[in-house]
């Protein structure tokens, strides 16, 4: 197959979807890969080490495109690349289409068929995909979280850890999963009082069991929510209803009544965000204050470390690459959890979560793809 790799676009996206030594794995199995002239660059990868992993450079995006059955990127298609994509394409990237009708409405016009990172499961129903760039975003909130208490970035002025005779910073964190669990593990190391909210008692059973009272994990209803966010200096915000919006955790109300200078960091932001004050920033302008509270809703929060980030997307995603580029749409007749992936197939939309935030129709992928 025909593999094409595009150099992002999306502003502030240094990422690259595939290493040279994931293109080499490629080449070897008889595949044909194109990269974009530049695409590893920022991450340190040259184009040298593509050519001689076997790659073909190509000068444009529109030759990528051109020349790839298969297109693997690391962000959603931008405004240049709709016109693009070809109703035989198949598109292998993060998509997030809940939070993005137009994005939506140009795929589907594509007829290109579509599989996202973040739906995508594995045999126990994790998501293998969006789980290390979950790692590295639960990680940077707290590090983000704790610049902007800074009072030169409208924050409080308040030391995460504190220091002997002066209490440290309240850190609530909203969602056990990924997310959640790296951004305690981030926060208890630099010294934060820390809390878990989740709505599974298993998780928060789990995540008591590892930390032994360093971190208090309570049920998220969301009276306590609303208490616990009052009294907190760093809340971030880490839910996930997979491949739909995310739910809104926090009025504005309720925010305006936050202690000036405290610090909301959305990671939910690529799905619509998880608090109602929240609208996607860049890593150019990562922040904004509104009700007096400072926002950090960047959307592409593990762009910030882009080659440990490629390194890590690259070793989760080459396996699935690799059985795409070798059988194409019939990989996902027989992987239910690579058919999970599949959120828009030749003109129809597959996914109940994406169909559910624009209340529209949609269709059982297994009923859609060709029968073997």
């Amino acid at each position: 197959m025909r593999i094409g790799i595009p150099k992002e676009v999306k502003q502030g996206e240094n990422r690259v979807a595939l290493t040279p030594a994931g293109a080499a794995e490629l080449h070897q199995r008889g595949h044909s890969i194109y990269v974009m002239r530049g695409a590893g660059l920022a991450v340190g990868f040259s184009d040298t080490r593509y050519q001689q992993a076997g790659a073909i450079l190509v000068d444009s995006l529109a030759d990528v495109y051109a020349n790839a059955d298969l297109i693997v990127k690391v962000k959603e298609p931008q405004v240049a690349e709709y016109g693009l994509l070809r109703a035989d394409q198949l598109l292998f990237t993060y998509l997030h289409l809940a939070a993005n009708r137009e994005l939506t409405d140009a795929l589907l016009a594509s007829g290109a068929s579509c599989i996202a990172y973040e739906t995508l499961t594995d045999a126990q129903g994790r998501l293998p995909l969006l789980a290390p760039m979950s790692e590295i975003a639960g990680r940077m909130a707290v590090q983000a979280g704790a610049h902007h208490l800074e009072m030169a970035q409208g924050g409080k002025g308040m030391l995460l850890g504190g220091i002997p005779g002066v209490a440290p910073a309240s850190v609530l964190i909203v969602g056990g999963g990924v997310v959640g669990a790296n951004a305690a593990a981030m926060a208890v190391g630099m010294g934060a009082q820390v809390r878990i909210l989740d709505t599974s008692i298993a998780r928060l059973r789990q995540l008591d069991d590892q930390w032994r009272g360093r971190v208090i994990c309570e049920y998220a209803t969301q009276e306590r929510i609303n208490t616990l966010a009052l009294q907190a200096d760093l809340v971030i915000g880490g839910v996930l209803h997979t491949g739909a919006s995310a739910p809104k955790l926090l009025s504005r109300e309720l925010i305006a009544q936050m202690e000036k200078g405290s610090v909301l960091v959305d990671v939910a932001i690529d799905q619509g965000g998880c608090f109602a004050t929240s609208r996607p920033t860049t890593h150019q302008q990562p922040t904004y204050i509104e009700e007096g509270v400072v926002h950090y809703c960047v959307a592409n929060i593990p762009s910030a470390v882009a080659r440990t980030a490629t390194l890590g997307l690259t070793n989760a995603t080459l396996a699935y690459v690799i059985r795409l580029a070798d059988s194409g749409l019939a990989a996902l007749q027989t992987d239910s959890g690579l058919r999970a992936g599949l959120n828009i197939y030749r003109g129809q939309l597959t996914h109940a979560g994406v169909a559910s935030a624009f209340s529209m129709g949609f269709s059982d992928p297994q009923e859609l793809l060709p029968k073997r």
